[in-house]
Order: C-alpha cells, then sequence, then structure tokens
C-alpha cells in the first residue's frame, strides 16, 4: 500500500549534518524533488524503502543523503553497499555519492567488470565506506573473500528492474544473503513487475512505498517517423538523414557505451562531427562536452540513456533513435528531449524487421502513431546538395559582399579566361567536400519484412484485423506455451538477410548468453563494427548470427580468442 510523506520544499529542516549540508549547498541543491522529499526522510527514520520512480528525478541524492548522515567516516570496512545495474551507471552514482561526501572525508568506490582487479583490490584495501558496484563483479570479490560485507548496514538496489531484465536478479540474491539480516534496505525501480515486488517482499523489512507519477507520455510538438532498415545499415541510413534533414542540433541513442563510441568514429570519419556523452567520463569532461554542446561548437551528441541522465538542453531539433529501446517509458525520455519550450522537433527512429513489435509497444505506450517514411534515395540527396549550394549562391550575389572576389575575376577575365568555365571551376571547387560524402549503398530489405503489416490501434494495441483472423491475437509463442507443448524455435535455416553469412557458435540459453555478449565478443576480437552484425538467434545449446560477407574472414581468424564469462568459443560458417 502506497503511503505519502512529504517533507519542507528545502533541504534546511533535514538537520544534516554541517559537512553534508554544506555539501548540498556547494553543489546547488536548494528544494529537493519529489522522490527525494519521500524518501530522505524514511530512511533517515530507519525505514525499509521501495521507491518507485522515472530515471533523472534525483534517486541518487535520495538515498545517498540519509546514507552519509548516518555513515561512520572512520570506520574502514564498506558500510554501504549500492548495486546497479551497469557499469555507466555505478560510476555515476559513485560520482555524486562522492560528491555528497566531500567534506566528510568518505571513500566511494566504484566496482564493475571489463576492467582489472588491481586497481578495484587496492581500493578495497585502503578502505572504502561506501561501494558501488555491478552485480557480477561484485558477487566475485565477495565469493574470493575480497569484498567483506559483514559490516555493511545500508543496501540500495538501483533499477532493480533493469537488473531483471539484463539476468542478474539471481546475483542480486546472492550478494544479499552475504550481507547481515539487520540492514536497512532501499530498492528503486522505474517499473515494478511481479518478479521486482516478490524480490521486495523476500529481502526489505516491511517496506515502505514512494511512488512518483511517470511523465506525460505525449509529446505533442514532436514529429516521430521511423525507417525501416537493415541492422548491418544503420549508419549508412543515419548518414544519408543527415544530407536530407535540416539538423541544428542532434542527439543519438544507442543501446551501449561501446556502440556509442564506435558511431562517433563512424560519423567523424565520414564527414559528420560528433562526440560522445558516456557514463564513465568524469564529471569535468561531461560538463566540458556538454559547454560545447549547448554553445552549438558540436552539434551532435552520441549517448546511452544511462549517460543521458540529468541532460537538459533546450532547441534540440532531432532525436534519432539509432537502437530502440528496451522499454516503452525510455522512448518517451530520449523524444523529450526535443520539441521544448513550445518549440517543435523531430523523432526519427531507425527499426529493424525484428523491432516493429517493439515499435508498435511503442506505438500503444504512447498513444501516438509513428510514420513510416522511405529511406532518401542517392538521387534525392544530390538533389538536396545542388538546392543547398544554389540557396548559398543566391544569398551571396543579394549581399553583395565579394569584392575581393570579384576583383579576382576581372583579373582572370582579363588574362583570357571564359566567365562561364570560370564559374564552373569555381562551382567545381565549392562542391569538393561533397565528393568526401560517397552516399552509401542500402540493401534491400528482406521481402517477409516489406509485405503489408497489420498496424494495431494506438488507443487499443490489437492490430486491425478480419473476424476471420480474430483467433490469432496470441503470438505464436504464447498459443504453445499455453497448450503445454515446447515452443517452436528459430532455426539455423531462418530467413537471413541480402550479403550475410550465417554462423554459429557452441554457447546458448543454458551458458546464460544475451545479445550484448555475442556482439560484444564478435566485435573486440575480430575487430569489426558491432553494428554491422545482424540477427542473433540464442537456442538452448547454440547461437546463430548473422555476419556481412565483408567481415567473414577477419571473424573466423579471431577463433581461438573468443569468450564470453570465461566460456571459450569458436565461430563456424552454415552453409
Amino acid at each position: 500500500m502506497t503511503e505519502a510523506y512529504s517533507v519542507n520544499d528545502n533541504f534546511d529542516g533535514l538537520n544534516l549534518r554541517p559537512e553534508l549540508a554544506q555539501a548540498v549547498k556547494t553543489l546547488g541543491y536548494t528544494q529537493p524533488t519529489p522522490i527525494q522529499r519521500g524518501i530522505i526522510p524514511l530512511m533517515m527514520a530507519g525505514y525499509d524503502v521501495t521507491g518507485q520512480a522515472q530515471t533523472g528525478t534525483g534517486k541518487t541524492a535520495a538515498f545517498a543523503i540519509p546514507i552519509l548522515q548516518q555513515l561512520d567516516p572512520a570506520a574502514r570496512l564498506p558500510q554501504a553497499l549500492v548495486v546497479a545495474p551497469t557499469r555507466e551507471l555505478a560510476l555515476q552514482v559513485a560520482e555524486m555519492t562522492q560528491a555528497l561526501g566531500q567534506y566528510l572525508e568518505v571513500k566511494v568506490l566504484a566496482i564493475y567488470g571489463g576492467t582489472a582487479y588491481s586497481e578495484q583490490l587496492s581500493g578495497l584495501r585502503r578502505g572504502a565506506q561506501i561501494v558501488v558496484g555491478t552485480p557480477g563483479r561484485l558477487l566475485d570479490l565477495a565469493k574470493r573473500g575480497r569484498l567483506d560485507l559483514s559490516a555493511v548496514r545500508f543496501v540500495v538496489l538501483d533499477e532493480a528492474d533493469e537488473m531483471l531484465s539484463m539476468g542478474f536478479i539471481e546475483d542480486v540474491e546472492s550478494i544479499l544473503a552475504q550481507t547481515p539480516a539487520e540492514r536497512q534496505t532501499a530498492l528503486f525501480s522505474a517499473t515494478l513487475p511481479k518478479r521486482i515486488m516478490q524480490l521486495a517482499e523476500n529481502y526489505l523489512h516491511e517496506p515502505k512505498i514512494v511512488r512518483i507519477e511517470a511523465e506525460q507520455v505525449t509529446v505533442s510538438l514532436t514529429e516521430q517517423r521511423y525507417y525501416l532498415v537493415n541492422e548491418f545499415d544503420k549508419l549508412a541510413v543515419l548518414t544519408r538523414l543527415f544530407e536530407i534533414e535540416n539538423i541544428s542540433t542532434a542527439l543519438i541513442f544507442t543501446r551501449t557505451r561501446a556502440r556509442t563510441g564506435e558511431l562517433v568514429n563512424e560519423l567523424n570519419l565520414r564527414g559528420f562531427p560528433a562526440e560522445a556523452l558516456s557514463g564513465d567520463m568524469s564529471q569535468e569532461a561531461r560538463e566540458r562536452t556538454m559547454a560545447r554542446f549547448r554553445s552549438g561548437n558540436v552539434k551532435v551528441l552520441v549517448a546511452t540513456d544511462v549517460a543521458a541522465r540529468g541532460l537538459d538542453v533546450e532547441g534540440i531539433s532531432h532525436v534519432f533513435n539509432f537502437d530502440l529501446p528496451d522499454e516503452a517509458e525510455l522512448f518517451v525520455h530520449r523524444v523529450g528531449r526535443t520539441g521544448r519550450a513550445g518549440r517543435s522537433g523531430t523523432a526519427i527512429s531507425l527499426v529493424t524487421p525484428s523491432e516493429r513489435r517493439m515499435l508498435r509497444e511503442i506505438e500503444h505506450f504512447t498513444k501516438q502513431e509513428m510514420r513510416a517514411c522511405n529511406i532518401p534515395t542517392p538521387e534525392e540527396i544530390q538533389a538536396k546538395r545542388l538546392n543547398d549550394l544554389m540557396t548559398k549562391i543566391m544569398m551571396w550575389l543579394k549581399r553583395g559582399r565579394a569584392k575581393e572576389e570579384h576583383a579576382l575575376v576581372e583579373g582572370l577575365v582579363a588574362d583570357g579566361a571564359d566567365p562561364l568555365e570560370l564559374a564552373a571551376v569555381a562551382l567545381k571547387i565549392a562542391r569538393a567536400e561533397e565528393k568526401q560524402r560517397p552516399i552509401a549503398s542500402i540493401s534491400p530489405l528482406p521481402e517477409k519484412a516489406v509485405r503489408p503489416e497489420r498496424r494495431p490501434h494506438p488507443s487499443t494495441g490489437f492490430p486491425r484485423r478480419g473476424a476471420a483472423e480474430a483467433k490469432s491475437f496470441a503470438p505464436r509463442r504464447e498459443r504453445e506455451e499455453r497448450f503445454g507443448r515446447e515452443p517452436r524455435r528459430d532455426s539455423a535455416d531462418h530467413p537471413r538477410e541480402a550479403g550475410m553469412v550465417r554462423m554459429v557458435l557452441g554457447l546458448g540459453r543454458q551458458d546464460g548468453i544475451r545479445p550484448g555478449d555475442v556482439v560484444g565478443a564478435i566485435a573486440f576480437h575480430a575487430d569489426i563494427p558491432g553494428s554491422s552484425l545482424g540477427k542473433i538467434i540464442i537456442q538452448n545449446d547454440r547461437t546463430t548470427v548473422d555476419v556481412p560477407e565483408a567481415y567473414v574472414s577477419k571473424v573466423l581468424a579471431g577463433n581461438g580468442r573468443y569468450m564470453i564469462r570465461k566460456q571459450e568459443f569458436n565461430l563456424l560458417a552454415l552453409n
């Protein structure tokens, strides 16, 4: 049952210890956010809490302030443990907590996988009162006896639903089992599915629940479009859209931090300057990047959902979903960053055939139907380039501010140059930049993907179909499970996209393999763009992945180096 709690509209009534009050003031906090007003007094009173709130609502300060208020800075063993789903979020939470504890001489240590143990072990030996980490690395260090959780008094599970979707809940439960029973526990989640509520019931003691209403899900001033594309053509389609769209500033969302850096590099190579906003950037580096973006010196930022938290910039003309988010609510947060302050904005999503169901879920959630558009053709791009050139020429002719150039032309004509030929050469020089931006080719979509589809009505979410088809409402997998049959699995002869070779590896669902694991391992060891990989089909004991023909030799050359969670594997091409 939800109970309402409130505090004053400022932090003065919380009776914070002087060092903490000073840090709050230094950081410019004046008024608590709704989640802070609800959570802070409850945690200070010793209650376990469940907080339901979206990203960017001030959750970190909501649990960090009461923890810092009650912490013993002199103790060496960890007194507080914060579990977060991703490295980016762990770093962000650790940084914010350290800033709040800057005058308390509190040590905050971030622990996460994908990096050497040495620095994190050194931090533990030096003593850290607060540890913030990802489930896998935390559990690993605890099992090795290198992370002592015996003195933990506070445990925070941040973004619990994200940890559920990433398959971390069992690790989280193993971590909780190693903490003292007499502890204060806080769980935060944007949504509260049954499994998360069960987790709270098992590990929290009579928790108080604080719910913050989600943002309004309609973005009326934002034009929403999508383009149906092959996964390996996303970059080519994005650069074509950059040619056609009138972009003042743009924010591009990708699914992973690695994909963010990769996309920034590819865009810069193609003549579209961009910078990454990464969750592992220092606060100083992040502020410098944001200052360049706000001033217009940087027009394109590429970020993950985690890295973009708290980003509030007016005047963003375009938001691109290079990858669709896994949750409809995240789509709303992304799109809400354009079309602000009464201005119009444009949200463009690149959707692969396998993501169309997610697209429909988003439309049902927002009650808005996205417009399907055709990918710009080379002819349309050439016409746009020519139109832009002619517009610039007419503008300068009207201005009449080319006196030095006029004098140069007069001299050349006097030396015998033909005026028309001279103008043609000048235009050729002016268009030299276009040759540095070749228009990337795009593969046709699979035949199945371009068949007309029955779009669901936004208000109901159900497809528009005739009475004869009404019996097929439930998805095939759902129907098979309902009648007790083993669901049919996608097999290796599932239609593949043109220009792709299907490859197989001997790890599957029983080994805990996820698509992101496969993409990361192949992209790193074969040194190919992760975005180039196509459909990934994870079966019980094996996984197939579609690889562009051009990269097959590099992928096969990586055999002997591939590894996922200490499990080695090789890749073979299927006929």
